[in-house]
């Protein structure tokens, strides 16, 4: 992802803000159900994690699954599936695993949730929910330049998205969150309907990194800046999901980009070993494991 890449990374204060104060608020209300934490890259195909696949391996899709819970599934931003191809990537993985799909550019930029948009994202749905127990949190990436001003097309689509399967928008224009009347207004929309916040965090764009959850799931969409700073970083984070844990957090989906993407799944490996220790889970290690402190960089 090249979404807030930098020249120089180490110039960077990559310090994350504090908790907006209803974030405490909504992980404390009741609930009990279990930790879920899923972690992963954006993509599995070959060209893109060199020297991540074993000489031989000829099922990209199949290896990745073993070696991670969950995939954020940007191919399906680009175009709708068939359903029989969701079936095949659904046969292709173990018990356990998750797929985070991207929800196609004709809703979010060409059609930019326009009125006649809910046809398309029927015919998505139709598709995607092929992939049964699955399917994770669809995910909603707005354009830069999709505004405030539309908040009546957000208003109207969150009412209209089926409640049983979770949707998490990312927003990229910075009035969401920086004026004050507009974000309540958002948040308030996001947490009616049951709406999970993204949160981004890239080098370039600090001012998209709201720490403001809407829901009890914290989904992450971090870019790493192909630097060591990219290790320091992923440690505050796992501080902050400890941190979450204990305020009542129930679910943490968490999805490493990189510029050069190669270093993805071990920056995710990474990720994986902290949680382990830090929140008391067991998530799988992948094949990189041997590597405590991966050289890449």
């Amino acid at each position: 992802m090249q979404f807030g890449k930098v020249a120089q990374p180490e110039l960077i204060d990559f310090t994350l803000p504090i908790d907006a104060p209803e974030t405490l608020g909504v992980l404390s209300q009741s609930g009990d159900t279990p930790l879920s934490v899923y972690v992963g890259c954006a993509k599995w195909n070959r060209q893109d994690l060199k020297g991540f696949y074993p000489r031989g391996i000829k099922d990209e899709l199949h290896y990745y699954a073993r070696q991670f819970n969950a995939i954020e599934m940007n191919a399906t931003y680009y175009r709708i599936f068939a359903a029989e191809q969701f079936k095949k990537w659904y046969d292709k993985t173990p018990a356990g695993f998750k797929f985070f799909p991207k929800l196609v550019q004709d809703i979010s930029h060409f059609q930019r949730l326009g009125e006649g948009v809910f046809p398309l994202v029927d015919r998505y749905l139709e598709s995607v929910i092929h992939l049964q127990e699955k399917l994770g949190t669809i995910f909603l990436q707005l354009h830069s330049n999709f505004d405030p001003e539309h908040m009546d097309r957000v208003a109207r689509f969150a009412a209209y998205w089926p409640k049983e399967i979770p949707l998490a928008i990312e927003f990229r224009h910075t009035d969401w969150f920086n004026d004050v009347v507009v974000a309540t207004e958002l948040y308030d929309v996001l947490e009616t309907h049951g709406i999970t916040n993204v949160i981004t965090d890239t080098a370039g764009r600090r001012d998209l990194l709201h720490m403001r959850l809407t829901t009890k799931e914290a989904f992450v969409r971090y870019v790493g800046a192909n630097h060591e700073t990219d290790y320091s970083r992923l440690d505050d984070w796992i501080a902050r999901l400890r941190l979450w844990k204990e305020q009542g957090i129930e679910s943490i989906h968490f999805f490493v980009h990189q510029n050069v993407e190669e270093a993805s799944p071990l920056l995710s490996n990474y990720l994986v070993k902290g949680v382990n220790k830090k929140l008391g889970v067991s998530l799988k290690l992948s094949r990189h494991h041997e590597q405590d402190t991966p050289t890449l960089f």
